[in-house]
């Protein structure tokens, strides 16, 4: 666990030395349009949607897991086999559709998909060895990483993204760093341009965001 955080910290930092040394390159730097505020709003939903992933997959996974002597099948693991992960593709994605030009969506997908699908892979070998006849059989009925249509539609989204108030708050630092930046970037981004009221309106509406995702959370 304290490699993966060391490799994942490095990328992390790494990048954002390359975003702020061109931040024109890749900060998205054009007039409010129709497909920029769709982006904005498909992104903001990513984002949010990620985050009640992976706090539901790690919760659900922390409480059934019997340290990590029970194959965890239920919750968000009876769509997709690495929740969490995709919890992640989704924050990642929403980020750049909402602060970056929508060309940098390939390079993130490509930095996922070297960083994690190796990880996988990796961790799927290490189940085979422990559960071989129960994770075969899981993996027949369940996709690695993204889930199936029909089976979002046939269960109650209650039977696989259970949520509990002490899982969010074990996240809740995670959660507000993540709006945080997002606010800092969109307000001093909309200042420059727009004047001081803009940035404003942008927090209003960060903040506006902010508010009703804690209450879907309650």
């Amino acid at each position: 666990m304290k490699k993966r955080l060391k490799i994942n910290g490095v990328i992390i930092i790494v990048a954002s030395i390359i975003v702020v040394l061109f931040p024109r390159v890749f900060f998205r730097n054009e007039p409010v349009s129709l497909l920029t505020e769709s982006l904005e709003i498909l992104g903001v939903a990513f984002i949010l949607i990620g985050q009640i992933l992976r706090v539901s997959a790690r919760g659900y996974k922390a409480e059934n897991s019997q340290n990590s002597q029970a194959l965890i099948q239920g919750g968000p693991y009876r769509v997709v086999r690495n929740p969490m992960y995709l919890g992640i593709l989704l924050i990642g994605s929403g980020v750049v559709l909402v602060l970056f030009n929508w060309w940098a969506i390939t390079i993130f997908i490509l930095v996922f998909v070297i960083r994690y699908i190796l990880l996988i892979y990796a961790e799927e070998r290490k189940l085979h060895k422990i559960f071989p006849v129960a994770y075969k059989e899981y993996c027949s009925r369940v996709p690695r990483l993204l889930p199936r249509i029909s089976s979002l539609v046939e269960l109650d989204i209650s039977a696989y993204l259970p949520i509990k108030l002490a899982w969010f708050y074990k996240e809740i630092g995670s959660i507000s760093a993540l709006l945080g930046v997002d606010l800092l970037i969109e307000s001093s981004e909309a200042i420059t341009p727009d004047g001081i009221w803009a940035g404003l309106n942008h927090i209003r509406c960060l903040l506006i965001t902010s508010i009703l995702f804690k209450g879907l959370v309650f």
